[in-house]
């Protein structure tokens, strides 16, 4: 059995038929879709959000032009995606900003807007990073100005400070909650360790801890033997980024040749570096076997990758970027895709070698980074 289990069969209309507390496994019974969109339940919560996440990191203020990025928004809401995920960090704010005005004239209460601090900010100053309380409550309040809403509904902690005392961070995120100026709390990139000590506190606050961001694809799955059962037993769900691995899951990059032009693997603004790790030949002839895979499926092999992260029951939603609105309309129809038991043992036997599996590989920096 892979390491984050099958389904849960004593769930009814997701609650346990025997008593306990859900597990933080993706509801069923409920489902609703949008053009064939499929929503599911974060956490132990009673908020939907899209399997699929718009985000825009590396793209909206960066990579792309703003009129693009703002097509790609509209593409994304065409497409039944009702989930948009960004980080005041993000191009030093101006993703925020990109991403308010896109979803501008849009009804609120039909979105889903998430956003995250720790990382710096502005001028990068001594207190522009971290979780102190005084970063927290000035993030929150530029945040909500740059996204044009009154509230966000889920305000995550992008790293995990080792320079802040927990409870003062939770602390800060508890009046966040209580302000009306965030709906839930999640963070990005913890430990199990580090997610039971923040539910624990959080519980404590009467606030609800609700997701964890982590990397997760077929070549990154070190949160499976940890984070997700920790998840799994406190009730929370993970919204995943980086999906199709940064673009090598496409099988866009072939070993032995160069990288295509415009690709990130040659974007030397940040996107070379994320993806170096991916970039060796071993990994790139494997996932140029992936293809027959995704073809006998019907599939493209970003929805390939998209479809295989789905399955794990403790993901609510994958978070895909794009450069261009017709990327959207590719990986939004993964929604839904169900793979076969066989599918899933052909991938692990094409791709297991390769994937990174060391749960230490989850990590936040030592230091809050200047």
């Amino acid at each position: 059995m892979r390491p984050w289990g099958g389904r849960n069969q004593s769930l009814l209309w997701g609650r346990p038929t025997t008593g306990g507390t859900f597990s933080g496994e993706r509801r069923r019974g409920l489902p609703g879709n949008v053009h064939g969109m499929e929503f599911r339940y974060l956490g132990n919560s009673g908020l939907k959000i899209s399997a699929v996440t718009y985000g825009n990191w590396l793209t909206h203020g960066s990579q792309v032009e703003n009129d693009v990025a703002t097509q790609c928004v509209h593409a994304a809401l065409e497409h039944g995606i009702t989930t948009f995920d960004t980080a005041d960090a993000y191009a030093n704010t101006a993703a925020e900003r990109v991403l308010g005005e896109a979803l501008a004239g849009q009804r609120r209460e039909s979105l889903e807007i998430f956003t995250k601090v720790y990382w710096p900010t502005g001028p990068a100053g001594h207190n522009d990073t971290g979780l102190s309380r005084k970063h927290i409550l000035e993030s929150i309040n530029g945040s909500l100005r740059r996204l044009q809403t009154d509230y966000v509904d889920l305000y995550q902690a992008h790293r995990f400070d080792y320079e802040t005392p927990l409870e003062e961070t939770m602390q800060a995120f508890a009046d966040v909650v209580r302000s009306g100026k965030a709906l839930y709390i999640g963070v990005s990139e913890w430990t199990a360790s580090q997610i039971r000590a923040g539910v624990s506190l959080a519980n404590q606050l009467g606030i609800q801890l609700i997701s964890n961001q982590p990397q997760y694809s077929m070549l990154w799955r070190v949160i499976e033997s940890e984070v997700v059962p920790a998840s799994k037993q406190l009730g929370l769900s993970q919204i995943v980024w980086s999906p199709i691995a940064q673009g090598v899951l496409t099988g866009k990059y072939v070993p032995g040749q160069p990288a295509p032009e415009g690709s990130r693997a040659t974007d030397q603004k940040g996107g070379a570096n994320t993806i170096q790790r991916f970039m060796r030949d071993e990994v790139l002839s494997r996932v140029q076997e992936l293809r027959p895979i995704a073809d006998d499926l019907g599939l493209s092999m970003a929805q390939l990758a998209v479809a295989w992260v789905l399955q794990n029951e403790n993901v609510a939603s994958a978070i895909i970027g794009a450069s261009r609105p017709a990327q959207v309309e590719d990986n939004v129809r993964a929604a839904g895709v169900q793979l076969s038991d066989d599918v899933m043992d052909r991938i692990d036997e094409v791709i297991g070698a390769v994937a990174e599996t060391d749960p230490e590989k989850t990590s936040s920096p030592a230091s809050r980074p200047a």
